[in-house]
């Protein structure tokens, strides 16, 4: 696969003659057991020395799993929803975390996933919510506090540091997977002059140059042109501006 990464490469040159730095981070969605795949994922992380934030399904989450996730120090588990089960009427995009339910039902399974996967992975677990489809009303971001949560993890440039009092968003902004055609790899000449204007908002002040920037897989999917695109985007940017960011926050109420 032929790739032209120098739009990239000469928005990166103008960060380093900057004297800019990018923090950047790494979230990958869905696990729920050890996997061929997420085996992949793990050795891709430790080669590139960079964490993945692995958003686990808790309802789903198995034995097995955690077992190879405490082998694995670089794999940081953080809380995908509670069971990824659609909720909303057919003429809306899929969501769990959105107001279809009572709102008391819905912070009983954002309490529910983040008390499962403490109890599966100890002080491992980082208290990030990470809503399914990156879908979440207002009205549920403002109870996550109270619930224990520090991070919330959408999609797209975040508008506001702190969504709700106590509260930080951190979001992934470069899915590299074509969700509504083909479920392969977007065109790379597509998505590298996606990541080149992206950081060049970041430079011009148009976005936060603050917020991690976030690369968004999932290795359950993956062909070998989304591993090899993922690969190369993540050496370069560490290899420009980049530097490799993790959230190791203790959910609120638990000593430092």
């Amino acid at each position: 696969m032929m790739m032209d990464w120098s739009p990239l490469e000469a928005e990166l040159n103008i960060w380093r003659a900057q004297g800019l730095s990018l923090p950047l981070w790494w979230r990958d969605d869905d696990a729920v057991s050890k996997t061929t795949q997420l085996e992949k994922l793990s050795e891709l992380s430790r080669s590139l020395d960079l964490p993945v934030h692995l958003a686990i399904i808790p309802r789903d989450a198995d034995a097995g799993l955690v077992d190879y996730v405490a082998q694995q120090p670089t794999l940081i588990p953080v809380v995908h929803g509670w069971a990824h089960q659609n909720l909303a009427p057919p003429d809306e995009k899929k969501s769990e975390f959105r107001l279809h339910r009572p709102l008391a039902d819905i912070t009983a399974d954002a309490q529910s996933g983040l008390n499962r996967l403490r109890t599966l992975f100890g002080d491992r677990l980082c208290p990030m919510f990470v809503p399914p489809w990156n879908r979440i009303a207002p009205e549920v971001v403002r109870e996550l506090p109270d619930l224990g949560y520090c991070i919330v993890s959408t999609a797209t440039p975040r508008k506001k540091r702190e969504p709700a009092p106590g509260l930080e968003q951190i979001n992934t902004h470069l899915d590299p997977i074509d969700w509504r055609g083909s479920r392969r790899l977007v065109a790379a000449d597509k998505l590298i002059s996606q990541t080149t204007d992206l950081l060049r908002d970041r430079r011009e002040a148009r976005a936060d140059i603050t917020e991690p920037f976030g690369v968004l897989t999932h290795h359950l999917v993956h062909d070998q042109d989304i591993w090899t695109f993922t690969q190369e985007l993540l050496s370069r940017l560490l290899d420009g501006p980049g530097i490799a960011w993790a959230e190791s926050k203790k959910p609120t109420g638990e000593p430092e």
